[in-house]
């Protein structure tokens, strides 16, 4: 029996030129991702680079990806580099919408996004043919052009050589976003933790805008809802606007020094 593909409602977000609502579940709970999900948020981001499981974890990236199912929300999956056969096994596992760290050139983007396609640019992709979980076992009809339509890569631009590259970066066809990152930034242009400093914000904005010129989402973190508000009228479309331990800590951060003062 053949069985139909599930959609991927971050990738018709983004095509729509809508800005898409995430956060990061940075404890790697299944039930956080759950959670996340019926609390309406677009995305959960689930990030390998920083900490959690290995990223070649099958089996757990299985699990984030049944509790988004079940929740009707999208993981967004971060690896820690543009290792084609790492790239290739997080999307066999069902990964549809996926991005790599510290992207510095449009060599390591264009090997990311083709390890990502079976068809690319209208020459073949690097992505092995198989029947994994992607493809419900080799149940899927369609399954080489499901997956190129349906899956989305993107790359993370956190470097002084990201930004200065960017546009070459830009110009690999089918790239599906630039996440910047302000944190990482501020190390590379040494002023670390800095993510107000001028120079910091202006490598920013010189991803952002180069971006928008060539037609590619961009994502962003954001920092409160003022925040979140003006990048979404700057045109950023892929926003974390929080994380697990972050909503933890400032639920309960505080609650003994307010229980000591009542």
């Amino acid at each position: 029996m053949r069985s139909e593909p599930r959609g991927n409602a971050l990738r018709e977000t983004l095509d729509a030129g809508e800005a898409a609502f995430g956060v990061l579940d940075n404890v790697y709970s299944p039930t956080v991702v759950e959670l996340l999900g019926e609390l309406g948020f677009d995305f959960v981001w689930v990030d390998y680079e920083h900490a959690g499981p290995s990223p070649w974890d099958a089996d757990d990236m299985a699990d984030m990806l049944r509790a988004a199912d079940a929740s009707d929300t999208e993981l967004l999956v971060r690896i820690p580099d543009a290792d084609p056969s790492l790239v290739r096994k997080a999307l066999d596992a069902g990964v549809r919408n996926l991005f790599v760290s510290r992207v510095e050139t449009a060599a390591e983007a264009e090997t990311v996004v083709e390890a990502a396609r079976f068809t690319h640019d209208g020459e073949p992709g690097t992505r092995g043919m198989a029947g994994p979980r992607a493809a419900k076992w080799g149940a899927v009809s369609d399954y080489p052009a499901t997956e190129d339509r349906e899956t989305v890569v993107g790359v993370t631009v956190e470097t002084v050589a990201g930004v200065e590259n960017i546009d070459s970066i830009l110009d690999v066809p089918e790239l599906g976003f630039v996440f910047v990152g302000p944190n990482d930034l501020s190390v590379s242009l040494g002023h670390p933790g800095e993510v107000s400093h001028p120079e910091v914000e202006d490598a920013v904005e010189t991803v952002r805008s180069a971006a928008e010129a060539a037609g590619v989402p961009v994502g962003n973190l954001t920092f409160g809802m003022e925040d979140v508000h003006a990048k979404v009228d700057e045109g950023d479309q892929l926003l974390n606007v929080g994380s697990a331990t972050g909503a933890i800590r400032g639920q309960l951060g505080d609650w003994h020094a307010r229980y000591r003062e009542e």
